[in-house]
């Protein structure tokens, strides 16, 4: 007598949501505003403009790229303002701040695309491990986004899953 294994997370009806997916997909640079500082400190507008004038901005093409300044320098707004619009017809994506917070944004950007129609009254695991780190803040901006449409949000995967959210 030979009896066939269940497969009881097939049929458990569970979806699973993994942000990975959502993850920036291509190569990230950084604009760093201290390689166009005077003396590491200063940042001089004639000498600013001309050194963004001999850039090769081919280097940024369909990269996503975080304008970010790490010397401890003032930088006046317009700076950045300024290398942003050198980089727009090349980047895929421009955002001021470091890597963290440009995948962060572009993180939140893909979760704000998302059809939550596919989702109404599912049951829904988030999946909570995988090759690549994942900001805390992409799961709270998941949980807020399927929360008024799904059964159910779990956190983990669908052998082991934590409840984080039952509709009554």
């Amino acid at each position: 007598m030979s009896e066939s294994i269940i497969n009881k997370v097939a049929e458990s009806g569970l979806i699973s949501f993994d942000l990975e997916e959502l993850y920036p997909k291509g190569e990230i640079k950084i604009f760093d505003l201290k390689d166009y500082l005077f003396m590491g400190l200063i940042l001089k507008e004639k000498d600013f403009r001309a050194a963004l004038q001999t850039t090769d901005w081919e280097q940024y093409k369909d990269k996503y790229v975080a304008i970010t300044c790490t010397a401890d320098a003032i930088i006046p707004m317009w700076a950045n303002m300024l290398a942003a619009s050198y980089l727009q017809p090349f980047a895929k994506n421009i955002v001021f701040g470091d890597e963290k917070k440009l995948i962060e944004i572009i993180l939140q950007k893909n979760i704000d695309t998302i059809n939550v129609d596919e989702f109404i009254d599912k049951r829904i695991v988030v999946k909570g491990c995988g090759d690549v780190a994942i900001p805390e803040s992409a799961y709270v901006a998941i949980t807020n986004k399927l929360r008024p449409v799904v059964k159910s949000i779990m956190y983990g995967e669908p052998c082991s899953t934590v409840p984080i959210y039952k509709k009554k």
